[in-house]
Formats: structure tokens, sequence, C-alpha cells
């Protein structure tokens, strides 16, 4: 369904909230830099919901079905990054904290006045600001293969940028899908590799629903922008658990070291074999991690 957060249209899926006399806790799930809500593994979705959560998953603005912003341009991206390099701060179309603020606005739209918030990647980054904009809605907070986005982090890959900055053959849907593959296959769990018919019939219905590469641009500018969020994190109050892959190429392990000795009490859980995706074996184990955490908080 669409709704309007901080005056941009969002789709969201909401499982609800249940019988009113047992109304089930929500949990926000903010998906990761160009990714659909679709892009959540199922496992993890119908984990959480037979655990009876709420489960709340949105497009971000600029990708998927919500709101294309395309009135804000299309960006330089190799332009942009060295200015970056040099020290300069392009300003972004939009910020992570507006990306924040429409993930707080889609609460806002289906009433709920707390929910347990958890991120992957830019999403990491995304539920990183909703904690420090609005501390009194997040009741705990999961950073998933993400960072604090501090300067002096490790970079990923060459390789690795490499695959990020090469664009598909062609639009049409054979090409998109053989691009996100051998993306995914660079970016991807070493220990845990998900078979490509099934990473292909993955990448197939996101395709299908809605291939927007020039939003993915426009997040990327905010991410590179946001650096100055690494020295906010220790005003965080929410529980929070940090869960990095061993393995990532695009944001290495100590970018989920870094995070966590920024957040107050933060527990930090890796996994060896992770790379930058969710295969289902990683999936079995952010859940068994997962539903304790929300437990305390």
């Amino acid at each position: 369904m669409k709704i309007v957060a901080n005056g941009v249209q969002i789709e969201v899926e909401d499982s609800g909230p249940g019988p009113a006399a047992a109304p089930r806790p929500a949990v926000l799930l903010v998906m990761g830099l160009g990714m659909q809500l679709v892009a959540w593994p199922p496992e993890l979705v119908q984990g959480l919901l037979a655990a009876g959560y709420r489960v709340i998953r949105h497009d971000n603005r600029d990708v998927g079905l919500s709101q294309r912003m395309e009135a804000l341009g299309k960006p330089n991206l190799l332009w942009a990054g060295l200015q970056h390099k040099l020290g300069f701060a392009p300003p972004p179309p939009y910020s992570l904290g507006d990306m924040a603020a429409d993930a707080l606005g889609v609460l806002d739209a289906l009433g709920v006045a707390q929910a347990h918030v958890v991120g992957v990647s830019m999403g990491g980054m995304i539920a990183q600001r909703m904690a420090l904009a609005a501390p009194q809605r997040v009741l705990s907070l999961t950073s998933v293969m993400s960072s604090s986005s501090a300067p002096d982090l490790p970079q990923a890959r060459p390789e690795v940028m490499a695959a990020l900055l090469r664009r598909p053959s062609g639009r049409d849907r054979q090409a998109v899908v053989d691009h996100y593959v051998r993306l995914f296959r660079v970016i991807g769990s070493p220990g845990f590799v998900t078979p490509e018919a099934e990473l292909r019939q993955r990448i197939a219905v996101a395709a299908e629903r809605g291939f927007y590469p020039v939003g993915t641009l426009r997040q990327t500018l905010a991410v590179m922008a946001d650096s100055a969020r690494a020295a906010l994190l220790a005003q965080i109050k929410a529980p929070t658990l940090v869960f990095h892959g061993h393995d990532d190429p695009l944001l290495p392990y100590a970018c989920g070291e870094d995070t966590a000795r920024r957040i107050p009490g933060a527990r930090l859980i890796g996994v060896a074999g992770m790379g930058h995706d969710l295969p289902g074996p990683v999936v079995d184990r952010l859940l068994a991690a997962l539903l304790p955490h929300f437990k305390t908080a």
C-alpha cells in the first residue's frame, strides 16, 4: 500500500497490528542502497511473524514503488566521488536524515508509537539516524552489515568498487539480472553461496517490480555525505545489536567493530563466512540474535 510519510509517497508492506487485546510489537525493517522491500528474505519475515511481531517493510524513497525524486536530477557520481576524496562535501540531493524522517513517517502513518528498528547496510545507517533523531520511538536498534561512516575506516576492495560502478549492458530483463548476479557474486558470502537459480529469481522479481538506477545514485550521494554521523553515535540510548560478516568485501568487518565501539553498550556479533548479503544460514543466525535482543529491550 502507498502512504505519505514526511511528504513523500512511500510503498509499505505491513503484517498488521494483531488483535486489539494483544497487539503485536512492531519491527521496522529498513533496506539498503538501491534495494527494495522484497529483498528482505522471506525466512526472516516469517520468523519474526512466528515469534509474534508485527513486521513493517518499506521501499526507501527513490527505489521500488516509492516516490522517485526525478526533479532532483541525475548526479555525476564519479565527479562527486573525486570531490569527496579531495575533502570537499558536495551537497546531496537529500540526506540520510531525510530518509530516517521518511521511516519515522511510516510509523506515524501506521499509528506505531515505538518499534524495534532493523537496518541493513545503508538501512543500518538510516536506523542509526532514527535512533538519534527520535530516541523515544526506537525500542531497540539493530545495525546489520553497516557502518558508522567514519572517514578513517577501511574501504571496499577495488574489485567491489569496480562492480558497483559498472552498469548493466542494457535495460532489458536479462541484462539487468545478469548484471546483479555478477555484483552479488562479488559482494556475497563466500561461506554461504546462494544457488544461482535462487539468486536469479530474486533479482528478477525486484527488476520487474521497480528498476530505477538513477535513484540509487542519489541514495549513494546521501551515504557519502553522512560522515558526521560517526561522532554522534555515542548519543544513542537504544539497546543496540551490531551484526556483521567477517568476510564482508563492501563494508569490512572493521566497520561493524567501529559502530559497536561508538554506541554505548552495543553488542557485536561477527559471522565467519558472511559477506554483504543475507543467505539462508545467515538469516538463521540473525533471527537467533534478534529475538532475544528484542526481548531484553
